[in-house]
């Protein structure tokens, strides 16, 4: 039995905590600083609850000693406390962060690592790297890299025609935040809430705009392989409109903590819903102009007798995955580990990764691999 430091007790944190400790490999230690947190988590013999601040590093180092991996789950400002303290005690690291500096930072603290840093382990990041790189495997020459992600829910009743499905600190800094993409081959930073397209799937429409964060390090992994790559967000049509007239009109980009309080008192929580996952991959392949698509939906769903919204399942599933392949030493044991560097047939055979599994004709979209 692995014993696994887990940082954050909301609601990812409730269903990593209850994934990992439900298996017998895992003991999990959940630290957070709210004891009403903590009390929400799974009660059972491999699970141990310590309130404890994250940003105080003298604690942390005793909570990390002896542990095989740390799992960070706290919000994007709170990471780099973690993934610091994680550096220099030599564990292994992995989070769920979006934003793109604190990976960055993530990465700085690689270079002298004798433990494997590995960051963005989520939905989006985190599987849809996994999915796009998959299937651009077999290709000569890549056109364009579609990547197109949305957490929604299944009955929308207001005007936003959106819920609450994650956290609210992330959602906000995705909308906010400048967003990577290359354009003619070259690297550009694109305005997020723009460049809005609208498609449908399933005979249901959809809006998809600019967000950051989501392409995770597939920019550099890319640089020089694709001539268009980029990442947008899903949402129902007409979402992009309010949120923009919230953000830039009424000026809440400026002040985002009102935004969240906002947002959080007026949106609830709803466990019904889908994540949508839909990736377009075109280029060349024996002189031959080739599309390759993937297109799936999650649903919530009964884990252990207790529903899980769909966002949770997806969000949990990717960083126990990669934790679970990490610790058969199926990917390296030290350094900086991208997404794009797991296989996307290995991490769907995982007993984790399960949770993704599409289609049997569209998982052999990665035979090339």
């Amino acid at each position: 039995m692995k014993n696994i430091l887990l940082l954050g007790a909301g609601k990812i944190g409730c269903i990593i905590t209850e994934m990992l400790s439900s298996t017998g490999d895992y003991f999990v230690t959940v630290v957070d600083k709210s004891e009403l947190s903590l009390s929400r988590m799974p009660k059972n013999k491999h699970v141990e609850c310590v309130q404890v601040d994250v940003t105080f590093k003298e604690k942390m180092l005793q909570v990390m000693d002896g542990k095989f991996a740390v799992l960070c789950a706290c919000p994007f400002n709170i990471t780099k406390y973690a993934a610091e303290v994680a550096a220099e005690v030599g564990v292994h690291y992995l989070d769920l962060t979006e934003d793109v500096e604190t990976t960055r930072f993530v990465k700085s603290l690689s270079e002298n690592s004798k433990a494997a840093l590995i960051p963005q382990c989520g939905l989006a990041p985190g599987f849809i790297s996994i999915v796009a790189h998959g299937l651009t495997k077999g290709f000569d020459k890549l056109r364009n890299v579609h990547m197109r992600v949305g957490a929604l829910p299944k009955y929308p009743s207001n005007a936003l025609k959106y819920n609450l499905t994650w956290s609210t600190d992330g959602l906000i800094n995705e909308y906010c935040n400048p967003c990577e993409a290359i354009y003619q081959g070259e690297l550009v930073s694109v305005p997020p809430m723009e460049e809005i397209e609208e498609f449908s799937l399933d005979g249901i429409d959809y809006e998809a705009f600019n967000t950051s964060g989501g392409l995770g390090t597939l920019c550099e992994s890319l640089s020089g392989r694709v001539d268009n790559l980029n990442y947008r967000t899903v949402r129902y049509p007409g979402h992009r409109d309010v949120m923009k007239l919230l953000l830039q009109d009424l000026r809440l980009v400026d002040r985002r903590d009102l935004l969240k309080e906002i947002l959080e008192s007026a949106l609830p929580i709803t466990y019904q819903d889908v994540v949508l996952v839909f990736v377009n991959v075109d280029g060349y392949i024996n002189n031959q102009l080739i599309q390759k698509t993937f297109a799936h939906k999650i649903y919530s769903q009964e884990i252990n007798g207790v529903l899980y919204s769909a966002i949770q399942i997806t969000t949990s599933a990717g960083i126990c995955g990669v934790l679970d392949l990490l610790a058969t030493g199926e990917l390296p044991q030290s350094g900086f580990v991208k997404q794009e560097d797991i296989s996307y047939n290995a991490f769907i055979k995982n007993r984790f990764g399960r949770y993704y599994a599409s289609p049997e004709g569209e998982n052999n979209l990665f035979d090339a691999e």
